[in-house]
């Protein structure tokens, strides 16, 4: 029996007051008089004993330390005394915002939720709670924190201001501007509002308004470090270049050692074609934050784009969340599809979040497809050179064409090809990716094709809200989207063979042929280039390669210098990306025992001439991990045959599929020694090199790669099949 009742006191313990009683009291009906029952039963009513409130000047010591940056040591103060203050609701928010401090999100997480355990309607510590689900990526709880605080104080200004930082990052731009909005009426000297609005601003493409904010900021608070960053963020969209990078160098000033300072000047230093300059501020940034996947992306990158091969053969890291590397990175840094689909995932989802999925109402059938081109890159442009014939051909019967432009304004020949070619004309820029979102919904379009992908300028957020009810990624970037608000990808069972459909997210759709469109009314230039205008010998075999210098790697390179060494008197053509690569590669090939005066550079042309000048070459030599794209299709428009090696990923399987679109299938080699082996013997024996060149001249107008009408209608019905899925 005493057995029995001791587990049921035990029990009872852990119950509320009320229940305990009850317990107690049918014990005492089974055991009446039971010294135990009877002294739980008393210990109910007892008053609890006063808990000791935490003293004021020790308060004050653990804020000081908090405030000069002492995060361990205010921390143990703040433990110790927790031991016999445990039931101060102020002491907990204290310990929480100095485990935040130091990164320790979930412990500071537990002693806000031990504050309001205390005190329900302590604003405070549900707006540094907030914060801290925002740093832990908790995006929806931390609004739904900030909406609990406002609930207890509406003018609470930081409560709205840290809510518009939270929508921002959920891409709700709209609702991210009203509480910025709230906050700064509320307080308009809250500079951190100033900047977080900016933010906001920027996020709606709306640049000026943003650097308006950045500026009123600096105005509030001089040396705000982080503004001038932001600031200079939106001078850079802004095409002001000189001064984004004068603004981050201010920040600097203020905090030398401020990542995202270094990182985004580096940035804009690339795109001016400092590329020396730029590399040093990357390697800063880099020398700071040591473990950077994406720091240490921008550096090898750089370094790719400029020839300089010092760096290591480590995988590529893939980073997550803030700290994702861009997939187009990873295109040349690893070719794994597998690894590159987890790369896109990790940046797709710290950069667009999920798929919005708004309702789409049914639609009757019957009526003409609606598609959405969507690019910023209608004008003169690789891609356009490649699809403008698409547009033109497309069965206006069945299907009605929309191109949505959200790159800026342009006046050339290749966009008046395109307005003239389609039903309807939108230049979006000047909004934001939501409202581009709803105008496409609102005009009832189909499917929306991202022709951009993980390339400079997307706007792949337009798709995150959901453009239309199936999206598809199509021909501007060579690999997975890695998001799951893109439906399908257009491929062929060349760059996406069956086996390797699980890594891509998209649902693989497959033309018979290629998936790269080609425009069979390209224009040629009449004039015939000679050697000597090129800067080429007159009696020399000539290897070529056009792509750009990021795609060149030491493996190509060993292998083309030894082409040199075996075949006298021969050069090596390349295009001239930037000054740096020039020098490195001549280096680079000098190292290697070939005269650097074997290389020899070409420089830009009009595209007409570009292709006519591709006869004086005899062979192009292509790249590994990323294959050349538009550049061999370029190649073999020209007349002129290219050698490729397969590798695994999209990127390395393209020109095997244009070989094989082209029926020139034996150009296309499995290993690296096959392919050097084959340069070798293309460039020693002369007439199997012109039976191939006959065979490609032949094939130009009848193989599938340059039959642009089959190839539409092949698209065409790949999007009949998508408006027929569920």
């Amino acid at each position: 029996m005493q057995i029995l009742i001791d587990q049921a006191l035990e029990l009872a313990g852990t119950l509320p007051r009320a229940e305990a009683e009850m317990v107690y009291r049918e014990l005492l009906t089974v055991a009446p008089g039971n010294p135990a029952i009877l002294q739980a039963l008393a210990a109910l009513h007892e008053p609890a004993p006063q808990e000791l409130a935490p003293p004021t000047e020790a308060l004050d010591e653990i804020v000081s330390l908090y405030a000069a940056g002492r995060f361990p040591e205010a921390l143990a103060q703040a433990t110790a005394l927790l031991d016999c203050c445990s039931q101060s609701e102020v002491l907990h928010n204290i310990a929480g915002a100095l485990h935040a401090a130091m990164a320790q999100f979930q412990e500071a997480i537990a002693h806000y939720d031990q504050a309001l355990a205390l005190a329900p309607d302590y604003f405070e510590a549900l707006n540094n709670r907030g914060i801290a689900l925002i740093a832990s990526r908790r995006l929806p709880d931390a609004v739904d924190s900030f909406d609990r605080a406002l609930g207890f104080n509406p003018d609470y200004a930081e409560a709205h201001m840290n809510r518009g930082i939270a929508l921002t990052r959920l891409g709700r731009w709209e609702d991210a501007l009203t509480s910025a909005d709230a906050a700064l009426r509320l307080n308009p000297g809250l500079a951190e509002a100033y900047n977080n609005r900016g933010n906001t601003l920027m996020g709606l493409h709306r640049a000026d308004e943003a650097l308006a904010d950045f500026d009123r900021a600096i105005a509030l608070r001089p040396n705000f470090a982080d503004a001038f960053v932001n600031r200079g963020n939106a001078l850079k969209t802004l095409k002001r270049p000189d001064e984004a990078v004068a603004s981050y160098d201010q920040a600097l000033a203020f905090v030398p050692a401020l990542v995202a300072a270094w990182s985004n000047k580096g940035s804009v230093l690339k795109d001016m074609k400092r590329l020396d300059d730029a590399l040093a501020s990357h390697q800063q940034a880099l020398c700071l934050n040591p473990g950077s996947a994406l720091a240490m992306s921008e550096v090898r990158t750089l370094k790719a784009h400029m020839c300089l091969w010092d760096e290591d053969n480590r995988p590529a890291l893939l980073g997550t969340g803030d700290d994702a590397v861009p997939p187009f990175y990873m295109l040349r840094l690893d070719d794994d599809p597998a690894r590159q689909l987890q790369g896109a995932r990790a940046w797709s989802a710290a950069r667009y979040g999920p798929d919005r999925d708004p309702a789409f109402p049914p639609r009757e059938r019957g009526g003409r497809i609606r598609i959405g081109y969507f690019s910023a890159d209608f004008r003169e442009h690789a891609v356009m050179y490649l699809i403008a014939r698409l547009f033109e051909l497309h069965d206006r019967e069945r299907f009605e064409i929309h191109a949505f432009s959200y790159g800026a304004a342009a006046r050339d020949d290749m966009r008046q090809r395109l307005v003239s070619a389609v039903d309807e004309f939108h230049q979006v820029d000047h909004l934001g990716d939501e409202a581009i979102s709803k105008l496409a919904r609102s005009l009832d379009i189909d499917i929306a094709v991202d022709l951009m992908g993980h390339t400079e300028n997307t706007r792949m957020g337009i798709f995150a809200h959901r453009a239309a009810p199936a999206q598809v990624n199509y021909l501007g970037y060579p690999g997975t989207s890695g998001a799951e608000f893109i439906d399908h990808i257009i491929a062929d069972p060349i760059v996406i063979p069956q086996a390797q459909r699980p890594h891509y997210s998209e649902n693989v759709l497959y033309l018979p042929h290629c998936y790269q469109p080609n425009d069979n009314r390209r224009a040629i230039a009449d004039h015939m280039f000679t050697r000597a205008e090129a800067g080429l010998p007159e009696n020399a075999f000539v290897f070529a390669c056009f792509n750009a210098s990021y795609k060149i790697t030491m493996q190509e390179f060993d292998i083309w210098m030894r082409l040199l060494g075996q075949v006298p008197g021969s050069v090596l053509w390349l295009y001239r990306s930037n000054r740096w690569a020039e020098d490195n590669l001549r280096n680079e090939a000098e190292k290697r025992g070939i005269d650097a005066r074997r290389l020899v550079f070409a420089g830009a042309l009009p595209v007409e001439q570009h292709l006519a000048r591709q006869h004086l070459a005899d062979l192009f030599l292509d790249t590994f991990a990323v294959n050349a794209h538009t550049t061999a299709s370029d190649a073999l428009w020209g007349g002129l045959p290219v050698l490729t090696c397969m590798g695994q990923s999209f990127a390395a399987r393209v020109a095997g599929s244009l070989l094989y679109a082209v029926d020139l299938p034996e150009l296309v080699t499995q290993t690296r020694e096959d392919y050097e082996a084959l340069a070798l013997d293309l460039a020693t024996n002369p007439q199997r090199l012109a039976d191939l060149r006959a065979r490609l001249a032949a094939n130009r107008l009848s193989a599938p790669l340059f039959d642009t009408e089959g190839h539409v209608r092949a698209v065409e019905q790949l999007y009949e099949q998508i408006t027929l899925l569920p």
